[in-house]
């Protein structure tokens, strides 16, 4: 692709994305409607997904920022959910929507449509996790459309490589079948395994905090591109890898936290973006190969691939959530109670993305129907984005689901940092004994006690009473007092560096030092 449109692509993507922040519509719906629009506008580029750009150099840093980001512990606690519909649905999904595509479709053999069936197969990790996000489900509802996400796609692209086997005639059978899936799942989990220690070694002996930086952009490809080159899943090898370093983050120093936090916010922005408007932008790639088809035909081809892919996951999660606290007890006692509307919104979510895109266009050009099964995917993609993006909000406020308990996250947010406040304190008392700091003034001492003090108070503060006039408690009253005589101090700096008082240099250093304070601030805040 030359370097313009590109450039255009990030530049129009980020653009759209930076104004659904500004409205209440999921920016990946609008994102996806600007690229159907875009499309069609004098003068812009034809944009064809590429497979071999998509697969190996856009998911893995997607898949790695979000696993990254994802909870260990809580991902473990919910295994057993998340491998029902990771593995189960995908592969139930799979079968029953590619024979209902087998029975609509003349001519469409039983293979070709479960290539179709696993295609369309897998929820998007994109998809689920900027929804989620944006609508503040419930803690385990996230975690569970989460961990789903991160680990479908392993199972939808083993399952397409096995149905496109047979599809062409060199399947080897169930028991080949099998075999491969066993080799693309466990050896995925082995070499993310072997890598994750390795890896996580080599990042703590780095001192720099740019060369770690450097090193977290590379460990996805690298974690991907060895996993498949021994034919094992590139996904899952991702997924172990992040979700191994982010349970151990807090081993690396601050200023690589600091640096690879705001790196990947900004990784993760840009290639979502690029990726949703990527899906609109190929609906004239789409529509030019359906030649051969009528219309109305495929239109009705691609509503019922649509029902087909929402019937089949509410009939799935429905049984995989009630069936298996019916028959154990073991079951009930470890998982918190659920009613009947947890399942609803799970069903609900279950939106397709640019990796059932990418999956079809990989798909050789000798396998019939083929441009058929771009044309499906296309509108399941879309279909799923649209009228299940835009629904689930009202849905979930239909459903009154309860909120997140932010009083009590507070409450357990001031009781931690109140024990380590006073693990801090006796250390700090330790260390004041001790000859070695003897030449500490006392006025620096009071400093350390009062800096300790104040984060000790800050959460507390925020279960305080709040100004009914303004809406602020005293804790953002604080910050927001501490922000504007931040400011003061920085227009005075500046305006010493322009009276040639301080050189450019002395300017840099001095508003670094304000912009950590007011970085503090401000986490503290968004918190």
């Amino acid at each position: 692709m030359e370097v313009l449109p590109l450039v255009a692509l990030v530049a129009g993507s980020a653009a759209v994305a930076g104004l659904a922040r500004r409205t209440p519509v999921p920016a990946p719906l609008l994102l996806v409607a600007a690229g159907l629009i875009a499309a069609y506008l004098p003068g812009v580029p034809e944009y064809a997904l590429d497979p071999h750009i998509v697969l190996p150099l856009l998911l893995p840093p997607l898949l790695h920022t979000a696993a990254v980001d994802s909870s260990y512990l809580d991902l473990r606690a919910n295994v057993r959910p998340i491998a029902l519909l990771s593995v189960g649905y995908v592969l139930f999904a799979t079968l029953a929507v590619g024979y209902a595509a087998y029975l609509v479709v003349p001519g469409l053999s039983l293979p070709v449509a479960l290539v179709l069936g696993a295609v369309v197969a897998p929820p998007d990790a994109v998809a689920a996790t900027a929804i989620a996000r944006r609508l503040g489900l419930p803690n385990r509802m996230t975690t569970i459309l989460q961990g789903e996400s991160l680990v479908n796609d392993a199972t939808a692209i083993t399952a397409y490589k096995v149905a496109l086997a047979a599809a062409v005639g060199v399947s080897a059978g169930w028991a080949g079948g099998v075999a491969e899936f066993l080799l693309a799942s466990v050896g995925g989990v082995g070499v993310g395994l072997l890598l994750m220690v390795p890896i996580h070694q080599l990042r703590k002996r780095l001192k720099e905090p740019l060369l770690q930086n450097t090193l977290s952009l590379l460990i996805p490809f690298v974690a991907y591109a060895a996993a498949e080159r021994v034919h094992a899943s590139g996904v899952l090898a991702v997924v172990v890898v992040a979700l191994y370093l982010g349970h151990r983050n807090w081993q690396v120093d601050f200023a690589t936290r600091l640096q690879e936090e705001a790196v990947w916010k900004v990784i993760a922005f840009v290639l979502e973006s690029v990726v949703f408007a990527l899906i609109g932008l190929q609906l004239p790639v789409v529509l030019r190969g359906l030649g051969a088809y009528e219309g109305m035909a495929a239109a009705g081809y691609a509503l019922v691939v649509f029902l087909a892919v929402v019937v089949t996951r509410y009939l799935w999660v429905f049984p995989a959530t009630f069936v298996p606290r019916w028959i154990s007890q073991r079951i009930r006692s470890r998982e918190p109670d659920t009613d009947w509307k947890a399942p609803v919104i799970v069903g609900w979510a279950g939106m397709r993305g640019v990796v059932s895109l990418a999956i079809a266009f990989s798909i050789p050009m000798g396998v019939d129907h083929r441009n058929l099964i771009l044309f499906l995917t296309f509108t399941t993609v879309i279909g799923t984005l649209v009228v299940q993006g835009l629904t689930l909000p009202p849905l979930i406020r239909l459903l009154k689901l309860p909120p997140r308990d932010v009083h009590a996250e507070t409450l357990a947010e001031a009781q931690a940092q109140s024990e380590a406040s006073r693990a801090a304190e006796d250390r700090l008392a330790e260390l004041l004994e001790d000859p070695e700091n003897s030449t500490l003034p006392p006025p620096l001492a009071d400093r350390l006690r009062t800096v300790l003090e104040r984060r000790r108070n800050a959460v507390w503060e925020r279960l305080g009473e709040v100004n009914p006039v303004t809406g602020e408690s005293a804790d953002d009253v604080y910050r927001r007092l501490a922000r504007e005589m931040i400011g003061a101090e920085r227009e005075v700096f500046v305006t010493l560096r322009d009276q040639r008082r301080i050189d450019d240099e002395m300017l840099r250093a001095l508003l670094r030092r304000l912009d950590l304070e007011e970085a503090a601030a401000y986490r503290e805040e968004a918190s």
